[in-house]
This record gives structure tokens, C-alpha cells and sequence, in this order.
């Protein structure tokens, strides 16, 4: 029986018989009855076992107890809830219901201070479907599996099913799962058109299985939880960036053609790049991830951590950057947040006391395959400015315009840090720390919008400091857990929450257990990555075990033709590039960004509209001549044929070198997409 309603502004708080509910423009979010808590609390002891960035987590729950009984108060436009396990008994959890922002906020304090777990229900129905939580790889709607989020190794195959994830898991204790990923985050969209963010660092399990609810747990009472609705899609994309933050624009040389990742010295960039251009190809950069020298482990080619320039690797590296540079072909390069045992940076870092402890307080030594490296403690204002020192003067003055900013998602949960946070909690926002380090070196040196780096791992606010994303580290398979395939729902994804600039290694990274990158897949995925905001080749871990862009003539020629299809497009490009800076709404958008009414465009993701005007449906399967693709209901012309269609599930020819492409026939973007046709 309904007793009272309070409505201030958008917030609505009806009391209850025997609870209360909580709606923020007419969505109802939160309902709490004595049969039906929507709070629990309890306590858990978990056991973490890392090995080499991988992570077996178990928890034992001691207790999980339904706070069913409730007191509302409202004082001064906002509520307060005591939350308690018996009626009449004290209050173990406080909450203050507010609207703050033009957004719903629920705020948490603590009273019970042995309370160590925490499960929220937010309300939902059978219809609902859900999508973010960082970047996911395996599923785009999320509705019907539960998400651990916590930054991680996204695994080797992702599937339990499969010969190599077995393998994984096995030899290496590396295979991974569907919701394994470098970049988590406790925010999701729901199709009824709000997001939904915890702000927490702890470990967090998201449960979308229940036809009823969606079961929120953290591993700690969050600080507080907020809500935010829209109109539209796109409306809430660009809600959700003016509380995280924006991307900056890509700098305008990205736009000038494919980054070849070439690894093996200065003669060997020399002689691959002219055998390119002598093709056609168009050459926006090198990418030389060994530029500070490799080592050799059973993994395959790995770099010397050690972050400056290796003479003897790159010999005269230093004159050919400007060189290169001069005739359009810009340099990149490779750091992460470690130092390896063996470089003078290490031993640097050691003697002032930044690098991270052990209990014993000895300073902490990560396993990363066969060598050991410290931590750089992020949490030390002194260590920070060293390490963006180290960016500026060994990278960025050095004429190094972009780099892959590695890791970030290792931190070990027994390290000492020293800020004193339990490392449980620092985990998940090391990736973020890492990405404003990066950020702030950029910024400080007066390269914001000149240099490029690229990452993997994130949470919540890296939106602001990440200025590209790419996918990680696929396997250089047809997977579609760990595949070519996955970095779609990964770029769908990430740009639900924020992060709407992505790529990937074309051709992927990974070749274990017998995985040997072929050709075909190569070429396939170049096709894909025309059409993402920077192309960029991966030699990948085993490059003598995996097809090169350059391993023959019609690889190269083919390459050279994606080139020149990305930089034919780069006018658009940098449209919805500029548009994700401004408003927030991400380069490679899902199809419902754009067609609300459409019940399939919901499920669908392995395409995406590139922009508003463009429909990309990427061929993710080896031997496909024809491909079938689903167009949302408007008119469009198939890039290659100029055959117009109406919308629907349709099939098309899809050889080598013609992804499945249609474009909006009303676009204003007409001329530029009739002239990919004729490339």
C-alpha cells in the first residue's frame, strides 16, 4: 500500500507500507521492501593469487545479511535512510538520497566498520539489456552473465572451451575468461536510458542475471553511487563524459596513413618502410617498440625495460627520427610503468626511494616472464615527477611523437605503498594513476595535441588522460572470445562509457599453442582497422611465427590500398574524432546509438556505425567471399557496388580487400565515401 510521494525535481521518493521506492525521472532505480532488501552487507575473506598478471581470486563469505528494515527522513530536499537488520534495531548503513548535479546520488557511511562486503540491487526488468563496464571483449549486452571488475590479463583464448585457452591455463596459468580485461569500470547503460556508476577502486562483481534486478557487489561500502538519464543514447554518452571527462583530438599526422610496427634496428625500418612507399603505401609513422632494446624469453621477442634509447639497437637513431621526420614518417615508441633490475633507471629509482615495498620492506619484485622489475610507486608525489621526467627527456625530447603506454593493470594486492592504501584497493586505479602520468608528462613538455600514446588498461576517470585505446592483446586467430572479432565489442563498449577513441594490433598479438598468424587474417584485419581512428601493424610476440605485412607482394598491396582508403576518409574521420572531444560520442558507435526503434540493432556486435554515416561490418571469419550484414531500416549504398538497400539482413560480396561498407545515402559526406570506390 502507498502511503506518501516526495518529488524534488527530478528525484521521487515514494514511501511504502514496508519500504520505499526511489525514481529519478519517472525511472524507477531502487526498491526496498522487508521481503525484498535492496541492500546487503557482510563479510568476506578473499585469497588472490597472481601470476605474471593473471589473477585467481576466491572469496569466502563469512556473512551476508539482508538489511530489510528502514527509516526515511527527509531533511532539506534530501533523504536519509538508516538501514538496519532488525526492526528497531541500530542502523548499520546510512544513506543520503539526493539530487546533486542533475543527477541522483546515493551516498554511504559506514557505521559497522567490520562490514567488508556490500551487494546493491538496482531494479530492472525482463526487457532490459545493459552494456559498458569498461571494455568488454566477449559480450556487448551484458544481460543474462555476471562481470568481475578488476584490471587484469585479459587472458590467452578467453574461453574455457577452446584447445588454447586450455593450453593457457595449463603451461602458463594465463587462460582467461569472457569478463576478463585490462579495462574494467563499475558503470553500465541501461536500454532504459540511464547509466549507473559505483565510485569505488575495490574489487566489484556486477550481476545482470536476475530477471528482477541487477546485483551490484563491492568488495567495500562505496563512497557513493549516482545516476543519470536521458532522451537519447547519444545524450547520455555525452552525460557520462562531463563526469568522467573527454578525449583529446588525435593529433593531425595520425590521419596521414598506416604506423608499421617494425622491430630490429634503424636499417631494418630503413628498408621496410621504402619497400612501402615504392607500393604506394601511406606512412603516417614507425612504431619500434625494442627502440630501447629486447631481450629473448620462451614467450617469444620481449623489450629491455629500461626507458631510453639502445645505440646499439637503433645505431644513428637519433639523426633518423628528424630525418624520418622531415618527410612526413613520424617516430613512436614503447614505456610501462616498470623498471627492469638490470637498467640504470631501476637502480636510479632504487637509491631515492621510489619503487614500491614488500612486507618486509624490501622493494617489491614483479615476475613479468623470466625477468623481474619494480613497481614505480604512482603514490609517491616525488616518484611521479621523476617518471614523468623520464617520459619528457628520454621520449618526448628525444623527437619520440607517440608511444604505447603498456600495462598498468599488474599491481600486485601485497605490495606497500606510500600512501598506506591497502593495495586491494589501489589495484584498479593504478591503470588511471599511469594514464595521468603519461597525460601530465604530455602536457607539461607543450605536446597535448602532437603526441599519441595508446593503452590498455584503464578505470574510472581515464577517460580524461587516455588519449587513444587500443584492444590489448588479441590472439592472431578467428576466435570470437580473443580474435579479430572481439575488438568490437571492446570498441562498443569502451565507447558506451566514455572512451570513444579505439584501435588494435592488426593482425594481433598473441601466437601461442600452435596459433600462427596466416595471411588472409592479416589482410582482414587491415580491413577493420581503415575504419577505426589510427591503423597500426603489430609484429606480434613471435613474428617468425606469424605473416608480416610486407611477406609478399599482394600482402604489401594490399596494406597500401587500406592506407589510402584511411587517409581518402581522414576528413570524416577527424569529424567524429572532433565530435568525440566535444560531445563525447564515440568514433565506432553501436547501431541503436542511431536507430532507437530498432529491436535487432540491440543484439547486434560485430559491426558498428563509424560515425553516423558509415556501417561497418568486418569479415571476422577465414575463407568468406560473401558476408551477411544487418542494415537498420534508412537508405543505404553499399561502398564497393553502389547497390542501394532499404535495411534488413542482407548479403554482399566480401572478397579480399572489400570489407562489407555501406554509407547513408542522405549523408553530407557523399562525395568523400563514392570516392573510396574508385581507390
Amino acid at each position: 500500500m502507498v502511503e506518501t510521494m516526495k518529488v524534488n525535481k527530478g528525484l521521487a521518493v515514494k514511501t511504502l507500507e514496508d519500504g520505499f521506492e526511489v525514481s529519478f525521472n519517472h525511472v524507477l532505480l531502487l526498491r526496498h521492501t522487508v521481503q525484498q532488501p535492496m541492500l546487503f552487507v557482510g563479510q568476506g575473506e578473499e585469497t588472490i593469487d597472481m601470476y605474471r598478471g593473471n589473477f585467481d581470486i576466491k572469496d569466502y563469505v563469512m556473512e551476508r545479511t539482508p538489511l530489510k528494515y528502514a527509516r526515511v527522513e527527509e531533511k532539506n530536499n534530501e533523504y536519509m535512510v538508516e538501514l538496519a537488520k532488525s526492526e528497531g534495531g541500530q542502523a548499520v548503513l546510512l544513506l543520503t538520497i539526493k539530487e546533486e548535479d542533475s543527477r541522483l546520488k546515493v551516498e554511504y557511511t559506514q557505521v559497522d566498520s567490520a562490514i567488508n562486503r556490500f551487494w546493491l540491487r538496482v531494479a530492472a526488468d525482463q526487457t532490459e539489456k545493459v552494456y559498458g563496464c569498461g571494455e568488454q571483449l566477449s559480450h556487448f549486452n551484458m544481460r543474462g552473465k555476471n562481470f568481475p571488475l578488476w584490471t587484469s590479463e585479459p587472458g590467452v583464448g578467453r574461453n574455457k572451451n577452446t584447445y588454447v585457452t586450455w593450453q593457457a591455463d595449463v603451461k602458463d596459468k594465463a587462460g582467461g575468461d569472457y569478463y576478463n580485461t585490462n579495462f574494467p569500470q563499475p558503470t553500465f547503460v541501461s536500454t532504459k536510458k540511464y547509466y549507473c556508476h559505483v565510485e569505488t577502486t575495490a574489487y566489484a562483481d556486477f550481476d545482470f542475471r536476475n530477471p528482477n534486478f541487477h546485483e551490484l557487489q563491492i568488495w567495500e561500502v562505496p563512497k557513493y553511487v549516482l545516476f543519470e538519464t536521458a532522451e537519447t543514447y547519444i545524450d547520455l554518452v555525452e552525460k557520462i563524459t562531463n563526469l568522467f571527462g573527454r578525449q583529446p583530438e588525435l593529433p593531425e599526422w595520425v590521419y596521414n596513413g598506416v604506423i608499421l610496427g617494425i622491430q630490429g634496428g634503424t636499417e631494418v625500418v630503413e628498408e621496410k618502410v621504402s619497400r612501402a612507399l615504392d607500393r604506394g603505401m601511406k606512412v603516417a609513422g614507425v612504431w619500434c617498440q625494442d627502440w630501447q632494446g629486447k631481450r629473448i624469453t620462451s614467450f617469444g621477442k620481449r623489450l629491455m625495460w629500461n626507458w631510453k634509447w639502445n645505440e646499439n639497437e637503433y645505431p644513428e637513431l637519433d639523426k633518423k627520427i628528424p630525418e624520418w621526420k622531415e618527410n612526413g614518417i613520424r617516430f613512436l615508441g614503447y614505456i610501462n610503468p616498470y623498471v627492469a633490475i638490470e637498467g640504470y633507471l631501476y637502480k636510479e629509482a632504487e637509491e631515492k626511494g621510489y619503487l614500491a615495498l614488500n612486507e618486509q620492506g624490501d622493494i617489491y619484485l614483479v615476475d613479468f616472464g623470466e625477468f623481474y622489475c619494480g613497481v614505480v610507486d604512482f603514490t609517491n608525489e616525488e616518484a611521479c615527477v621523476w617518471y614523468k621526467g623520464v617520459i619528457k627527456e628520454n621520449m618526448i625530447d628525444f623527437g619520440i611523437d607517440g608511444w604505447m603506454a603498456d600495462f598498468g593493470e599488474y599491481l600486485p594486492t601485497d605490495v606497500v605503498l606510500k600512501n598506506g592504501v591497502d593495495a586491494l584497493i589501489m589495484h584498479n586505479a593504478w591503470p588511471t594513476m599511469w594514464a595521468k602520468i603519461n597525460y601530465e608528462a604530455v602536457s607539461e613538455a607543450g605536446k597535448l595535441g602532437e603526441v599519441v600514446y595508446f593503452m590498455r588498461a584503464g578505470y574510472t576517470g581515464v577517460q580524461k588522460y587516455c588519449t587513444l585505446l587500443w584492444g590489448g592483446d588479441q590472439s592472431v586467430d578467428w576466435t570470437l572470445d580473443d580474435g579479430l572479432a572481439s575488438v568490437i565489442p571492446a570498441a562498443l563498449s569502451s565507447g558506451m562509457i566514455g572512451c570513444g577513441l579505439h584501435h588494435s594490433d592488426i593482425g594481433g598479438y598473441t601466437s601461442l599453442h600452435g596459433n600462427k598468424r596466416s595471411k588472409e587474417l592479416l589482410m582482414r584485419w587491415s580491413e577493420m582497422g581503415a575504419f577505426t581512428p589510427m591503423m597500426r601493424t603489430h609484429e606480434g610476440n613471435r613474428p617468425d611465427d606469424c605473416f608480416q605485412f610486407d611477406g609478399d607482394e599482394e600482402s604489401l598491396e594490399h596494406l597500401a590500398r587500406m592506407s589510402n582508403i584511411f587517409v581518402t576518409l581522414a576528413p570524416y574521420t577527424k569529424a567524429i574524432v572532433k565530435e568525440n572531444a566535444k560531445r563525447g560520442i564515440p568514433v565506432q558507435r553501436p547501431l541503436f546509438m542511431h536507430y532507437e526503434k530498432d529491436e535487432k540493432a540491440y543484439d547486434i556486435q560485430y559491426q558498428y556505425l563509424y560515425g553516423k554515416d558509415l556501417l561497418v561490418a568486418p569479415v571476422h571469419q577465414e575463407s568468406q567471399t560473401e558476408w551477411e550484414v544487418y542494415l537498420p531500416e534508412d537508405e543505404w549504398i553499399h561502398v564497393w557496388s553502389g547497390q542501394e538497400y532499404k535495411g534488413g539482413s542482407v548479403t554482399v560480396q566480401a572478397p579480399i580487400g572489400y570489407p562489407p561498407v555501406f554509407y547513408r545515402k542522405n549523408s553530407e559526406w557523399k562525395e568523400l565515401f563514392l570516392a573510396l570506390s574508385n581507390i
